[in-house]
């Protein structure tokens, strides 16, 4: 059975994250401040579903090592 792809969807939606991140940063210091709320709240819910993703990783592993 071949493993998914845990390893690159948490690392993407880490970057995409990041991204979105400094994206926030930006708007903040051009004045943009009506966006930098959302922006940020969806930097975070990524890193939260990326982290998410490596707990699912772990599971499936303890879960297959039997």
């Amino acid at each position: 059975m071949k493993q998914p792809p845990f390893a690159a969807l948490s690392t993407g939606l880490a970057m995409f994250g990041t991204a979105l991140g400094f994206l926030a940063l930006q708007l903040r210091a051009n004045g943009y401040e009506p966006y930098v709320e959302s922006v940020a709240t969806t930097s975070v819910l990524m890193w939260t579903t990326a982290c998410l993703t490596v707990v699912t990783w772990v599971r499936y592993r303890q879960q297959n090592s039997d």
